[in-house]
Formats: C-alpha cells, structure tokens, sequence
C-alpha cells in the first residue's frame, strides 16, 4: 500500500536514521548500563511487534518526519492528555482507589499532552502487527483496524452527546466478557501473600527483601538518600491515602536494575512497607523509578505544556491520574539525584493483556472494539474534569465535532496508516536485528 511512511528508504540510510534517533533517546541511559541494554534489544530483536513496543521514539520521530496532520487536528484536539504509547499490549488489570478490578489502559511512562490521533494511529500499527504475526489477511487486519475506529467514534459520540460517563469504569467482573473477563478473574485469583513469597522472605521475624538477580544492596548513603525521597513521596499522595501512620514505616529497601523492553538502564528501587497492620501478609511493596523524557513530547513544543510539569515523576504522575479513573491512591512522585521519580505500589491484580491466546478472528475483533471503547472513555477522562487546568474543555465534544466534520474519512485514515506504518516497522526490526547482531549500535 503506497504511502510516505512505507519503507521507501535505502537500507542503509534507514539504519543511521535509527542509530540516530537511538542515540538521542537511549545513549545516556544505555552509557550507564551497556547490559540492560543488550537484555531490551535481544528482546526487541524477537519480533517485529517487540520491536514496535520499545520504539515510540522512532514512531515519533517518523509521525513528525511525516508532518502528520489531518482534518481532526485543531486547537482543541491537538491539546488532548494522550496515552503516548498506546499500542495492543499496553492494556490490563488494576485494582481502583475503590477496591474494584477493573480493565482499561495501563503503563502511562509516555503520556503527554498533544494530538488524540497520534494514540489512534499508534494502536493502528500495532494491531497491524499483531495480525501479521497472527497470519490474518490485509483485509482482516483493515476490518480489526475499521472495528477499532468505529468503537472508538460510538464512545466518544455517547459520552458527548449524553451523561458524563467516565467516573464508571469501563470493564470490570459485572460489565466485561471475553478475554478482558478472562484477565480480571486471572488477577482476581492473584494474592498479596504470593507476591510477596516472591520476592521477599521472614527473617528474625521480620520480612526482607530475597537477595536476587537485578537486587541492588544499597550502603548507607545511598539507603539515606532513598529515605529522604520517600520522605518527599508521602507529601504527594491525597489525604485519603495517608490513613494509617504505621502503613509508611519502611522494613527494606534494595535497588533494583531495569532489565525490561521498557525500563532497561532505568535505575529504581523497592520498598517495603508495613502496611495496613501488623499481620506480615499485609506488607505493602513500593517502586521508585527514574521517569524519562517521553518520546512524543521532542515533537511538540508548547510552551505551557512544558512548564506545567515540576519533573518527569510530577508529569507521569498527573498524566496517570487524569487518564486513568480512580488511579493507585499510592501514586505519587519525589526526586532523587535530580532526576523526577514515579513511585507506585507494586500490586499483584496488575495482569497485563496476553494475546498469545487471543487468535480466532471474531474474538480479535471484540477485544479490539472493547479497546476501542476503553481508548475512547480514557480521552474522556482526562478534560476539565480532571482537576487539572491543562486541558480545560470537554474533550469527547472536541473530538467528536472534530470526527464529525469528516466522518467517512475517520477509519480510513487509520486503516492507512496500520498498513503503511506496519510495513515499514516491519523492515525497521529486519535492519535492526542486522545492526544490532553486528554490532552497529555504538556504546555496545
């Protein structure tokens, strides 16, 4: 399918263009830690969707490159609050400030404020992606991406046009079916107590962190300075949050080595924390990462943008509570070595989606359109409802204006663009595999 974002390139010119945008994404983090590095690209070299995953910044850089903009783009809708990296995978389970299982969109390390259609086109691709490696035909694959848009334009056009919807969360044990029932009954089933027989162990009668692989053993200054950031922490949480006194008394406290797609060369720590009493399965497990500059924001330059946020642990943070409803009431953020910190609970009923099991197309199409769906309520959420003052205006009525000033061009334009920027990501993790197996990638 012709396009500007097919791989037209020559190879070679391709493969410095990605060793560039590496470098300004990764090379200090990579300069710092060489091996997680080799651990995230072995893994990114296992498919071309792995690939995907740990590449929003060349998906950035490409989508500006482009000079993507279309009829749905104005002053309104280029100034969303937007997921970042919202591709098929970044989907699961969360147990809600309320106690509630609930399904929805999860890991909100990129998300910023700009253009609702760069999320869409994101989720396109990847879905493009999925169903190649499902061996699904191209007009498979564009029906998935047409269910996807039409879900998406049917939540957004209800929650615009009737009651304010998105304090109800969308999927939970009462409202989902299919797999997205599957994952919350898989989380429901998880305990505290398991979790915590992973990674910790009673010791003198008290529970330590297990010594193990990517376990950092702290010495004293470095214990101190995690403290004192802790100490920072506590002054972000809610009120609501802060209930029992003793809850906040940290046991332990290791470093922990990012080894993920995701966090690889990201230094971060877990702490161990008392709890809601004195009972020991009641142990609470906190991490504290370094957050990093998203991928989307080096392409938009809005200045107010930039100042609203203190630090990247502050931006995650505002950007997870405003997205997500009713978010981990142990959310917050501090600073550590000048660099802004996220920090969350470490939560068992966390179950990200698993499509390895998802393959029989009528039942693709349905979670697609529930993604849909969940897509459409978190763009809803994240307005002049939020409590936050960046977006001040109802979000689902500029999005829907903006759709229906060009409906019949709406699912088109993303059934264009998963095929277009499919191929091409496609191509991008052959010539990535090449460079990386001979040993192109400078720092490694």
């Amino acid at each position: 399918m012709p396009s500007q974002y097919a791989p037209a390139q020559d190879a070679a010119q391709r493969g410095e263009e990605i060793l560039a945008v590496f470098d300004t994404a990764f090379g200090e983090l990579l300069a710092a830690d060489r091996a997680a590095f080799r651990v995230k690209f072995r893994k990114m070299a296992a498919s071309a969707f792995a690939f995907y995953r740990g590449t929003a910044c060349l998906f950035y850089h490409d989508l500006a490159a482009g000079k993507r903009t279309g009829p749905y783009e104005d002053d309104r809708t280029s100034r969303v609050w937007i997921h970042g990296d919202l591709h098929a995978e970044n989907f699961g389970t969360y147990l809600d400030a309320t106690g509630r299982l609930v399904f929805n969109v999860n890991d909100f390390d990129e998300a910023y404020v700009g253009p609702f259609t760069w999320d869409l086109l994101r989720f396109a691709a990847s879905v493009a992606l999925i169903g190649r490696a499902k061996a699904l035909s191209d007009d498979q694959i564009s029906g998935l991406v047409r269910t996807y848009a039409g879900a998406y334009r049917e939540r957004v056009h209800a929650l615009a046009t009737g009651a304010k919807g998105d304090e109800v969360p969308p999927f939970t044990l009462d409202t989902a079916t299919g797999p997205l029932l599957g994952a919350l009954r898989g989380a429901r089933a998880r305990t505290r107590s398991g979790l915590l027989a992973a990674t910790t162990e009673i010791r003198d009668f008290e529970r330590r962190f297990k010594p193990g692989r990517t376990t950092v053993e702290l010495d004293a200054a470095g214990r101190y300075k995690v403290l004192a950031a802790f100490d920072g922490y506590l002054e972000t949480l809610p009120d609501t949050s802060l209930v029992r006194p003793d809850s906040y008394r940290v046991k332990d406290v290791v470093g922990r080595r990012g080894m993920g797609i995701g966090s690889a060369g990201r230094p971060g720590y877990d702490l161990l924390l008392e709890g809601g009493s004195d009972a020991l399965e009641h142990d609470v497990v906190l991490y504290m990462k370094r957050a990093e500059i998203p991928a989307v924001s080096r392409h938009l330059t809005d200045p107010e943008v930039r100042g609203y946020f203190r630090h990247e642990g502050h931006r995650t943070v505002l950007s997870q509570r405003a997205l997500q409803a009713h978010a981990d009431p142990l959310l917050g953020w501090t600073e550590l070595d000048g660099h802004g910190q996220l920090v969350a609970e470490d939560s068992p009923y966390a179950l990200d989606l698993d499509w390895s099991d998802i393959d029989d197309p009528e039942e693709i199409a349905q979670v697609v359109a529930d993604l849909g769906r969940a897509t459409a309520t978190m763009h809803a959420s994240a307005d002049d409802t939020s409590g936050e003052s960046l977006v001040p205006f109802s979000t689902e009525r500029a999005i829907d204006a903006a759709i229906a000033a060009d409906e019949d061009g709406f699912a088109p334009l993303l059934v264009d663009f998963a095929h277009s920027y499919g191929a091409r990501a496609h191509a991008d993790h052959q010539l990535f595999v090449d460079l990386f197996r001979n040993g192109r990638i400078p720092g490694l």
